[in-house]
């Protein structure tokens, strides 16, 4: 398949997806009564969008194991970006639990 191919069906596809894309996001900003709501949004919001880029960067690790043909320098590159990939995803399970505990505290003033 040549480049050009390629390229014309990831952006057909994505152009297909694209209504089920933009109905997906919500407002972060709806509902927000207090600065302590728009700080507890904005902190899940910033922790999501970092959680999805260790998903993407744990995807791109098995990408690299499967495509390095055997030579041990790609292996250990992808390894090493697999366990990265794992350990930003739970920091990231981590965080957003310490965050939604501060958060459910401040709010009710129980722990």
């Amino acid at each position: 398949m040549k480049p050009s191919t390629k390229k014309l069906l990831v952006f057909s596809v994505l152009f297909l997806l694209l209504p089920s894309i933009t109905y997906a996001i919500e407002n972060p900003l709806v509902g927000i009564t207090s600065i302590q709501g728009l700080i507890g949004r904005l902190i899940k919001v910033l922790l999501g969008l970092a959680g999805s880029f260790s998903l993407l960067m744990f995807v791109w690790g098995g990408f690299q194991y499967l495509w390095s043909a055997g030579d041990p320098a790609k292996i250990k590159k992808g390894k090493d970006t697999l366990v990265n990939a794992v350990l930003g995803i739970f920091i990231m399970l981590f965080a957003y639990s310490i965050v939604t505990a501060v958060i459910n505290a401040l709010s009710t003033g129980t722990v």
